[in-house]
């Protein structure tokens, strides 16, 4: 979906979550702040599909998806692109990220819509 751009709003986001409501809830939500195109992928297949075809500038993702799948792949290779982006998880700090990934900025489900935006403007 696209919408007006904001100033400081990144305007391609990349939403990884397998939860239908919870991607929906991103998408309207990121798009309010201004962003101007949200792209949604609910499995890491599809993610690094979307990541190969446009990079975007900033990426949400969930860090446990269905059937076990993680995405630290995707997060690896956006880190590679050079492309902020931050973790999202019902686990809270008790999720454990490899090494190489443990300092970047995770938020936890549900999160307010400020620690959100704050996120996506890379002031967390």
């Amino acid at each position: 979906m696209e919408s007006a751009p904001n100033a400081g709003m990144p305007g391609d986001v990349l939403v990884v979550e397998d939860d239908p409501i919870i991607s929906l809830y991103f998408e309207d939500t990121i798009l309010g702040f201004g962003a101007r195109t949200v792209r949604t992928a609910a499995n890491v297949a599809r993610a690094l599909e979307l990541i190969a075809e446009r990079a975007p500038d900033f990426a949400l993702l969930d860090v446990a998806l269905v059937r076990g799948e993680k995405t630290f792949a995707i997060a690896e290779r956006l880190d590679a692109l050079k492309v902020p982006f931050a973790f999202v998880t019902g686990y809270g700090a008790d999720i454990r990220l490899p090494e190489s990934l443990a300092d970047k900025p995770r938020l936890t489900k549900p999160c307010s819509s400020e620690t959100l935006e704050a996120a996506l403007r890379n002031e967390l």
